[in-house]
């Protein structure tokens, strides 16, 4: 089992070829029913971290990705939006990695990320793609969806993996670490969402339909179990589920 660090069960695996899925579990004790905090390493010529989790999980995120490589080869650090979880260990990041900086939206980089992090960001347009090596990743803007008018999210064409942030999470921490039933991912993340609703936007369900566009085989999700399998249908279902166009 590729446990990184045996006190807080933190771990590393393989979910596609050279994208690796960090993950920190939070007993129930912490928050109730328990909950997941998951990186994504992509490992190539310019490696890049999808993610920063929360800076006071930053030894742990960076224990596990020495597992894998130098922490201080990442060349980008970038993350769907402007929150905690996503960015808080952006600086500490920066320092561990001289040669990194944040690839982030234009609006975010605007907005907040080139005040924030001690190194200006790298803005990624609309549909605009980065070369790691082998490995390509494009920027797609989703701006309210969930969080923030910054929000975007980034698909690697090769492994056609969507790294799409809390989109589909899933409570509890003990998830698998990927599956290709739809009902593992769909029906407990679609309960969270009744739950903790997202605040209704105007053309979300365009917005959905934007990103199923990509056809992803991997949904590389940030809280919970990735999935394996016809992503395109998924987010469809999350579109209707938000009303719509």
């Amino acid at each position: 089992m590729p446990i990184t660090n045996q006190q807080t069960g933190t771990r590393i695996d393989e979910i596609a070829p050279k994208i690796y899925r960090i993950s920190t579990p939070v007993p129930m004790e912490a928050i109730p029913g328990g909950f997941t905090f998951n990186q994504f390493l992509l490992v190539d010529d310019d490696p890049l971290l999808f993610h920063t989790g929360p800076r006071k999980m930053f030894p742990l995120t960076r224990e596990a990705v020495a597992s894998v490589i130098d922490p201080a080869r990442l060349r980008w650090i970038s993350f769907s939006h402007f929150e905690a979880d996503e960015c808080g260990a952006l600086n500490e990041w920066l320092a561990a990695a001289p040669n990194a900086a944040p690839l982030c939206s234009t609006v975010a980089a605007m907005v907040s990320v080139d005040d924030f992090a001690d190194r200006p960001a790298k803005p990624l347009a609309d549909g605009e793609s980065l070369s790691l090596g082998t490995l390509n990743v494009m920027w797609i803007d989703t701006p309210h969806l969930p969080h923030g008018m910054e929000a975007g999210y980034l698909f690697e064409t090769t492994t056609r993996t969507l790294l799409c942030g809390d989109l589909f999470a899933q409570p509890g921490a003990e998830t698998p670490v990927i599956t290709e039933s739809d009902t593992v991912v769909w029906e407990p993340s679609e309960a969270m969402r009744q739950g903790f609703p997202y605040a209704p936007i105007q053309g979300a369900g365009a917005l959905v339909d934007k990103l199923a566009a990509t056809e992803p085989q991997v949904l590389a999700c940030m809280h919970g179990a990735s999935y394996r399998g016809d992503g395109a249908a998924l987010l469809h279902r999350l579109g209707a589920a938000l009303g719509g166009n």
